[in-house]
């Protein structure tokens, strides 16, 4: 069992060569250090010149059994021909474990920044988007949870109570917008839709392009309605957006069938993201990467803009969900 306080911190080069030895990769040069937060991730080449992608899961955040399901997910959509980036198998398997940690190989991938306001770019996502959840439907995950208020809501609202980067001075201000927020998301929250296995985190930074739309980074996969994979990608003013969306789930609904219900989940959706992204960022703030890449976190006009956010999405919550036309 690993300690509760285990970090990164014995996680020093001498640690990472020995354990990508142990799985028969001998580190010819590389290892450069690569932007996450979550976890930690290295590129490097082997004697061969073949690049790969080593990534050291944080400790205590997933179970084996949770990762392999991940692995396992991603194995699928790559033999169905999904463009995502799945992880290697070395010695005949995909997660190892040395000294504590786990970890996987990735090969490494070259690719351009996904255009956000490119809308044949958005059109090939969608259709990419309607194979990855055509295979999500094959099967279940058992380890992996779903989206849900407890997880998203409930649980990230406690860790902020108990938070001290949120100064004194405006505690009872943001707090009494989030309730307002939270007890109008809870009345529009519905699980009225068909469970999937999804990518969980599709927004822009995680998909490449390399003569059409490559998935990276499975770490958030869970069950969970279809739009969470797609709402995401959509951004403007409601014109803008049902031009979007109606550019996205034409191509979706190439592959899969999408229940246009799920779009009254949308704001949902994106309040509970609020609020676990900065319950993300106080739970992690013990790890030393954080305080220096988040510093305006104990800033009062920070979180005073974030009441703003949560009285704005407050607002966003009470309005008719989006409708589309033609209904998907």
């Amino acid at each position: 069992m690993t300690d509760p306080a285990f970090t990164f911190h014995t996680l020093d080069p001498e640690t990472l060569l020995d354990a990508l030895w142990e799985t028969g990769l001998r580190v010819e040069s590389g290892l450069t250090p690569l932007n996450s937060y979550e976890n930690r991730v290295w590129q490097c080449s082997d004697d061969e010149r073949k690049r790969y992608v080593v990534k050291f899961y944080r400790p205590q955040r997933w179970s084996s059994a949770q990762i392999a399901e991940e692995h396992q997910f991603a194995l699928e959509l790559a033999a169905d021909d999904v463009p995502v980036v799945a992880p290697l198998r070395l010695q005949g398997e995909t997660l190892h474990l040395h000294q504590g940690f786990r970890f996987a190989v990735f090969p490494s991938v070259g690719g351009r920044q996904y255009e956000t306001d490119n809308l044949d770019q958005l059109e090939a996502v969608g259709r990419q988007l309607g194979r990855l959840h055509q295979t999500g439907r094959k099967a279940r995950f058992s380890a992996r949870p779903a989206i849900d208020l407890q997880d998203y809501l409930y649980e990230p609202t406690q860790i902020l109570a108990q938070s001290a980067l949120i100064p004194q001075g405006i505690r009872h201000e943001l707090f009494t917008s989030l309730e307002q927020m939270s007890t109008t998301l809870q009345k529009c929250w519905h699980t009225q839709w068909r469970p999937l296995r999804l990518h969980g985190d599709c927004h822009p930074g995680n998909i490449l392009w390399r003569d059409g739309p490559l998935f990276v980074d499975l770490d958030d996969a869970r069950t969970g309605p279809a739009v969470q994979d797609l709402w995401m990608l959509v951004s403007g003013d409601r014109q803008e957006q049902r031009m979007q969306w109606d550019i996205l789930l034409e191509a979706y609904a190439e592959f899969a069938e999408f229940d246009a219900h799920e779009l009254s989940l949308i704001e949902p959706l994106r309040a509970m993201r609020m609020v676990y992204y900065l319950a993300w960022v106080a739970r992690r703030w013990q790890d030393p990467a954080f305080p220096g890449s988040f510093p305006w976190m104990t800033d009062e006009d920070f979180w005073r803009r974030q009441r703003a956010l949560f009285e704005e999405q407050n607002r966003l919550l009470q309005e008719p969900p989006l409708r589309l036309m033609p209904e998907y």
